[in-house]
């Protein structure tokens, strides 16, 4: 018969203070350990002994196991060292698993960016929108008379016209159904489909049309802007019967260009006829008594030039009309 050790007094007081608690100790280990296993992951390869002491404890709360009278750490059934039960493979899963959340975080701010209140302050940076007017050098026509906006939003404010036949710049910028054009060295925005690039054919302004009678005319290889202000201006004023063409400057030289050899009340009734008539007449711009309006900044009316000295070359004394 094998020799049985007879329980001490310390083995006796042990089983008083456990009592039927210790029946629990396998299934509570099993327990612990599922815990530590998830903690462990949490943890992570740079965690302190602390830090995971702390998530055991943690865990531990979470099963409902503060109720058991446990050995304490004097105890050497639970003096054990803290071992990782999860291992370099699940650590490795756990950096994929924060690079995926941070790729997808990434995701979705550029998603953000990119949708439709992205775009828009895009376009209404006005650092972007002073860039999109210096670059715009794309010329074309307006098919029909167009709002201007203020900016592609629903919530634009409208602040003018733009006269159908008028010429603009293009910055190739739309959204929303509507396009950025520049008129006056400012952006505005009108609604896409009704720019062109060819000049559409619009029919004769009041007051424009008839045939020049005194004998006056302008030569072969001036362009048909120069050929219609000259029609136009000679049949309304056929007292006026001197004009000048070509000569070896500027657009004079390309024959885009006629000045009326005027002066005085009638020089600024010839000007405003001329401008009040651009978009018959294919004018870009007017100049006349040290003033000039131009189709691109339409909206700021007559702008004063500066003193080039002399009377003829401060227009004093003839209405000098640039064509397209």
């Amino acid at each position: 018969m094998p020799h049985r050790r007879r329980a001490t007094w310390r083995d006796r007081a042990r089983a008083r203070r456990l009592g039927p608690q210790a029946l629990l100790a396998g299934p509570v280990a099993l327990l612990a350990t599922a815990a530590a296993v998830g903690v462990g992951v949490a943890a992570g390869e740079s965690g302190s002994e602390d830090e995971r002491d702390r998530l055991v404890a943690a865990s531990s709360l979470s099963l409902g196991l503060t109720g058991l009278d446990l050995p304490g750490q004097d105890d050497e059934v639970l003096t054990r060292p803290w071992v990782d039960p999860v291992g370099a493979g699940s650590r490795d899963v756990l950096s994929r698993s924060l690079d995926r959340a941070a790729t997808e975080a990434a995701g979705t701010a550029a998603t953000a960016q990119d949708g439709p209140a992205g775009r828009l302050a895009t376009v209404l940076d006005a650092a972007a929108t002073r860039r999109a007017v210096a670059a715009a050098d794309q010329r074309v026509w307006a098919t029909a008379p167009l709002n201007l906006w203020t900016s592609p939003a629903s919530s634009a404010r409208q602040r003018g016209v733009l006269d159908e036949g008028t010429r603009v710049l293009l910055t190739g910028r739309s959204l929303r159904g509507r396009e950025e054009v520049v008129i006056g060295g400012r952006a505005s925005w009108v609604t896409v489909g009704y720019l062109t690039e060819d000049k559409p054919s619009t029919g004769p302004a009041a007051g424009v049309g008839g045939e020049c009678t005194n004998g006056s005319s302008v030569p072969t290889g001036v362009s048909a802007g120069v050929v219609a202000v000259h029609r136009a201006v000679c049949a309304r004023w056929p007292e006026i019967t001197s004009y000048g063409t070509f000569r070896a400057d500027g657009e004079h030289s390309q024959g885009l260009a006629i000045d009326v050899m005027v002066s005085g009340d009638l020089g600024w009734e010839v000007a405003e006829y001329v401008r009040a008539n651009y978009a018959a007449l294919d004018v870009e711009y007017v100049i006349y008594a040290q003033h000039i309006w131009s189709v691109d900044r339409a909206s700021e009316g007559w702008r004063a030039m500066e003193d080039r000295g002399s009377a003829t070359a401060n227009h004093y004394d003839h209405v000098h009309v640039t064509t397209y």
